[in-house]
């Protein structure tokens, strides 16, 4: 049964999804982004895309990527399993969207 701790959490989480599609513009997301997060945490977040977008778009190997991209190979391979196995699809919606 869900506690109200857990219902208010989940708003708080609908909230912050909705406030990405009210912005407009890729230096609205940056503003955003830098507001809201770390250099550190936006730059996970830029090396996770681009750990992404190879995967989908070459043949390298996890520790090429890893390598390529300065990341550990931990993360190539959470990376990995989030673009192949996991059903959430965020990766696979926003690469398709890229390449248009």
């Amino acid at each position: 049964m869900l506690q109200y701790r857990d219902i208010v959490v989940m708003d708080n989480y609908k909230q912050l999804y909705k406030a990405f599609l009210l912005l407009k513009t890729s230096k609205d997301v940056e503003n955003f982004l830098k507001d809201l997060c770390t250099p550190k945490e936006v730059k996970d977040f830029t090396d996770r895309l681009q750990i992404a977008r190879l995967l989908d778009e070459t043949d390298l190997s996890y520790r090429d990527i890893a390598e390529q991209t300065q990341a550990s190979l931990t993360t190539v391979t959470r990376v990995a399993r989030f673009l192949k196995d996991e059903n959430n699809g965020g990766y696979k919606t926003v690469l398709k969207r890229m390449k248009k």
